[in-house]
């Protein structure tokens, strides 16, 4: 699949009229990137990253079509790097907050944020052993989805859980870094 995935890439990215020198698909556990090569970097990733997301959906379903597929695949299209920065700015912010809910047995709502950076904070707080004290989950609808982190159990957590928090309210505009984020 992925020699079908580089040549729908290049196919679209030639339909765009968006240079490229090269393109590299690698499997990362269940996701796959691709990652493009190119010295306009800029124009692909567009107005906080609109256009990469317009291209990776495309891509998407593009390979969901040809292969007969009952869902898209897990693709994430990056150039430069761009996704992988945003995703790594994630992860920190998930642990200073996840500090924050150790320092204080407070429960702690990220700002809104799509799926996919949701399922890395999801995944990365799960996955990192360091943090296996904790739990998350997502609350809201929509566009407002959040996650939450919390202590997993024992005391603390079941004290967080009863007691009122300012860092629980729903995060609506916020100058954590996560306003920019885009997936």
């Amino acid at each position: 699949m992925d020699a079908l995935i580089i040549e729908t890439t290049g196919t679209l990215l030639n339909l765009l009229g968006i240079p490229f020198t090269e393109i590299k698909v690698k499997q990362d556990g269940e996701m796959t990137r691709v990652e493009v090569m190119t010295d306009q970097a800029s124009r692909l990733i567009g107005w906080h990253g609109e256009t990469l997301n317009a291209v990776q959906h495309l891509v998407k379903s593009m390979i969901r079509t040809a292969k007969k597929l009952e869902r898209a695949p897990f693709i994430v299209v990056d150039v430069d790097g761009y996704r992988t920065m945003q995703e790594e700015k994630v992860r920190k912010i998930a642990e200073a907050k996840a500090d924050f809910v150790r320092r204080t047995g407070a429960r702690v709502t990220l700002p809104p944020m799509s799926p996919y950076f949701r399922r890395v904070v999801h995944m990365h707080i799960s996955a990192t052993p360091t943090l296996s004290d904790l739990a998350t989950e997502s609350i809201g609808e929509g566009d407002y989805r959040q996650v939450v982190i919390r202590l997993k159990s024992g005391k603390a957590a079941a004290e967080a859980d009863s007691a009122p928090s300012e860092e629980l309210s729903p995060v609506m505009a916020s100058d954590d870094g996560l306003e920019n984020l885009d997936v």
